[in-house]
């Protein structure tokens, strides 16, 4: 009975709590003295109440431009709403705070949080990657100025994930174009351009074997499908990309598979020979 009671009160009080603040915020919405918006806007933040905060500090925002709290009040404007997951938004008003407070003890902060946005923002690789590029882009350039920063490892990190998923988009592509070529062979050889490219772009890459891979895939394609006359050049060239990739990944994952191609290379180079020696 008393554990009854007791629950029973704590919900009442707890009511009456969310009663008094909810009448509180909604007060301060209507009201036209900019000091308590502020003060209470200040309280939320800290409270971690982000949604009640941000509302607040976008009435009040355009009265403290040009005043010693419009740094304060821009930048807890901006971070309300990264810390409420609308990051579209904090990056915009990241990117304001930058460009009106270039001076600013938070400028730091606020270029890592406007990257971090930007990061947050980017989606799977398969989809369009503009966000994705102007996340990497803000994310270098907070690098390279802020190599000191106790942000540089997280910023880092962030740049180094989205270079990897920009990198799959690449090597799926480069795939696609190698699948589409068994039933429209000319599109090997755009294939194997985009492949060389990815290659040569990107050395450190996690992807660059499988590159290594298809390319060479994509040339025992072209070189059995062409013309005849085509056939000992192209052969010649798949096995160029045979010894490149067994050169750079001797142990490839892609062994049993690679040999096998060596050994059609072979096969048919051997045919062009006892032909020419006839």
């Amino acid at each position: 009975m008393f554990l009854k009671m007791r629950s029973v009160l704590t919900i009442t009080i707890f009511s009456l709590f969310l009663l008094v603040s909810c009448n509180e915020y909604q007060k301060a919405l209507k009201n036209e003295d900019v000091k308590t918006k502020y003060d209470l806007a200040e309280k939320y933040y800290k409270e971690g109440d982000y949604k009640r905060a941000k509302r607040l500090f976008e009435q009040i925002a355009p009265k403290y431009v040009g005043k010693p709290q419009g740094e304060r009040v821009m930048f807890f404007f901006a971070d309300s709403y990264f810390k409420s997951g609308d990051y579209y938004l904090s990056g915009y008003q990241f990117e304001r705070f930058i460009k009106s407070y270039p001076q600013s003890d938070k400028l730091q902060e606020a270029v890592y949080l406007g990257a971090k946005s930007y990061y947050e923002l980017s989606p799977k690789y398969s989809l369009d990657q503009t966000d994705t590029d102007k996340a990497l882009s803000k994310l270098q350039t907070f690098i390279n100025t802020y190599p000191e920063s106790e942000f540089f490892e997280d910023a880092n990190t962030m740049a180094q994930e989205l270079t990897i998923k920009k990198q799959k988009k690449e090597i799926e592509i480069a795939k696609q174009f190698d699948k589409l070529g068994e039933f429209n062979f000319p599109i090997l050889v755009s294939a194997i351009a985009a492949l060389d490219n990815f290659i040569s772009d990107n050395p450190g890459s996690v992807y660059r074997e499988d590159a290594f891979y298809y390319r060479l895939k994509a040339a025992i394609n072209l070189a059995e499908n062409s013309i005849q006359q085509r056939q000992p050049e192209r052969y010649e060239e798949a096995k160029t990309y045979y010894e490149a990739l067994m050169k750079s990944y001797p142990e490839t994952k892609f062994a049993k598979k690679a040999e096998n191609f060596n050994d059609k290379i072979v096969k048919e180079l051997n045919k062009v020979e006892e032909t020419l020696s006839k």
